[in-house]
């Protein structure tokens, strides 16, 4: 784990401590969040039709929302901070609140729903706290006059910039950030999530 890491979790020993280390560890957040998909279609209830519809549409426009935004972030070396960024610091974070969302709508199972909202406490307060801490010490002043107005995960005002930092780029969203593979993993969830929702 980086130094900057530490230096923003703190120190704290024992129980804290660890938990401290789970909730800033990236590959957990994101392990988990796949996972989670899966358990949504393994525990889904039998389907009601505007649920299954709702929950799908949700999942759809959050990955749709993340391709987007990762066509245009070049992560760590140039500050993205219009389009998708122009409405949230954090828009990867809102695509997958959606598509989790989603999923959880879909799969109609309370139990689920709540392992789903605890997910997100636990994890996403402190992922936002750190790339905050990471951006500001990469780009400084940069950073800071543009996210004053800027808030983290969700939208309060609609002030759409169009792309100005770069245009958008098939390759660098579905190859080089990953989303060609988290696409097709969600696509795979979805369908096993309708077939045991159907079932």
């Amino acid at each position: 784990m980086s130094s900057n890491r530490m230096e923003k979790m703190g120190n704290r020993t024992g129980l804290a401590g660890l938990i401290d280390r789970l909730r800033y560890h990236e590959a957990s957040r994101q392990g988990f969040g796949l996972l989670l998909l899966l358990v949504c279609a393994w525990f889904a209830e039998p389907a009601g039709e505007s649920r299954m519809v709702l929950g799908f549409v949700l999942a759809a426009v959050g990955q749709a929302w993340r391709i987007y935004a990762a066509g245009v972030i070049y992560k760590n070396r140039k500050l993205a901070s219009t389009g998708a960024y122009s409405l949230v610091r954090h828009p990867l974070y809102l695509g997958n609140f959606l598509i989790l969302v989603g999923f959880a709508i879909a799969a109609g199972n309370w139990g689920v729903m709540a392992v789903v909202a605890f997910f997100f406490l636990f994890y996403y307060p402190a992922a936002i706290r750190y790339e905050d801490f990471k951006l500001e010490g990469i780009f400084g002043d940069e950073w800071r006059a543009w996210s004053k107005n800027i808030p983290g995960m969700f939208p309060t005002r609609f002030n759409w910039q169009p792309n100005q930092d770069a245009s958008w780029d098939m390759r660098q969203s579905m190859i080089r950030n990953g989303e060609l593979v988290y696409t097709v993993f969600e696509i795979g969830a979805g369908i096993l999530l309708f077939y045991r929702a159907m079932g």
